[in-house]
């Protein structure tokens, strides 16, 4: 029985095309803009977490108060706070770096980018674990190098200067000349990818930095509580900076806190898209509601003669609700397969430029609720004209003209 009704409704539907089609544009637009953005926030947000976690999530960051990451802030933070974070309970080994725009030169051109000083040490190791720096060419910065430079990705594909830097050039930095000894794999944002990494002893001489720090980065013991952790070593750094309680000249984050963090802000950015997006879908269930209404006028008499034959009430308004769903169903299942198009193309365009951590991602639950969502708008958008026509009189319907 319940096959009749499908039959009979993609029948009815078939034998008027064009405003079928017209109807559920707007199902279309609406469910590939839901689609396209959640699909990209999804994967933008997978990307980071995925970061985070490989990353380890038994790290500790602290940098000066008043600036993301100690970049824009007047608060110091050296090498004495370094050392007291060392020796803190729970702390495995900490090390800092010291991030600068710097002024360079290849050739005869002139740019400016980020130099980042890097410890050569044995805390290098939670450094480049935690900034997710790979060497894809070359060599890393090791012990003993003084003007030695690994760059980013993007020195090597003529994006910083028109002509390539390649393992072996050599660049000035701030009037320092220095060998290019190695080349990282892409990051996946444009900054970190066109960034210097040097020794961090040189990076204090070159820049006059007096042994300070934009970011430490600690490691807690394995098996201990982070959190419990990561406030001890506040509260030593109070004590050793001699500032009250909520009055810290400091940030103190871990990546747990991070990763809440960017979860929070990517939930209320998804809403406030998702939200925009379904005004499309809204006026789509309005479109097929318009639809349904004319259906049900131009059907009466159709619907005299199977009210004539036996059909019941019941019947004849399941017929016009699954017509109606099956409209917000069809427009759901092309506005999927717009929307994946429209990601993974919004995808290979970031890619192009550089920003190859934007990804589109599809978990299955995304794919089955948007199906189920436009089914229930098409259902709803046609309980009252479903109803209507369920309530004519077969002799008033069939005297329709």
């Amino acid at each position: 029985m319940i096959k009749d009704y499908f039959t009979f409704s993609f029948k009815s539907l078939k034998s008027r095309r064009m405003r079928t089609f017209l109807t559920m544009l707007g199902i279309f637009i609406g469910i590939a803009a839901v689609v396209s953005l959640v699909s990209l926030g999804q994967g933008l947000e997978k990307a980071i977490t995925d970061q985070f976690q490989a990353m380890g999530t038994n790290k500790i960051l602290v940098y000066p108060a008043g600036g993301m990451f100690g970049i824009g802030s007047t608060v110091v933070i050296d090498k004495s706070d370094l050392n007291v974070i060392k020796n803190a309970r729970g702390i495995k080994d900490a090390g800092g770096i010291m991030q600068k725009v710097g002024k360079i030169k290849f050739g005869s051109e002139n740019e400016y980018t980020w130099v980042a000083g890097i410890p050569t040490d044995d805390s290098k190791k939670i450094i480049v674990d935690t900034s997710n720096f790979k060497i894809a060419k070359g060599r890393d910065i090791k012990r003993g190098d003084k003007y030695k430079a690994v760059a980013g990705i993007r020195f090597s594909q003529a994006d910083v200067f028109d002509k390539a830097v390649n393992v072996g050039d050599k660049i000035e930095i701030e009037g320092y000349k220095f060998e290019i000894v190695g080349q990282m794999e892409s990051i996946g944002n444009p900054d970190d990818d066109s960034s210097l990494l040097i020794p961090l002893d040189t990076a204090n001489e070159m820049f006059d930095a007096n042994n300070q720090y934009s970011v430490i980065m600690a490691e807690v013991v394995e098996g201990e509580d982070i959190s419990a952790i990561a406030a001890s070593v506040k509260r030593t750094l109070r004590r050793h900076r001699d500032v009250d309680e909520g009055e810290e000249d400091f940030n103190l984050q871990t990546f747990e806190e991070l990763m809440e963090s960017f979860s929070s802000i990517f939930a209320i950015v998804q809403g406030v898209l998702i939200g925009i997006a379904s005004i499309s879908l809204i006026v789509g269930g309005v479109g097929i509601m318009n639809t349904m209404y004319t259906a049900v006028l131009q059907r009466t008499n159709e619907i005299g003669v199977m009210k004539a034959i036996g059909a019941r009430n019941s019947d004849i308004l399941l017929l016009f609700l699954i017509e109606s769903g099956f409209l917000g169903l069809v427009g759901g299942t092309v506005g999927i397969l717009i929307g994946m198009a429209m990601s993974k193309l919004v995808e290979l365009a970031a890619a192009q430029a550089g920003l190859g951590i934007l990804k589109a991602y599809f978990p299955w639950y995304l794919i089955v609720g948007a199906l189920a969502f436009s089914f229930i708008i098409g259902s709803i958008a046609g309980v009252l004209p479903a109803r209507q026509a369920s309530k004519l009189k077969p002799v008033d319907a069939l005297r329709y003209e």
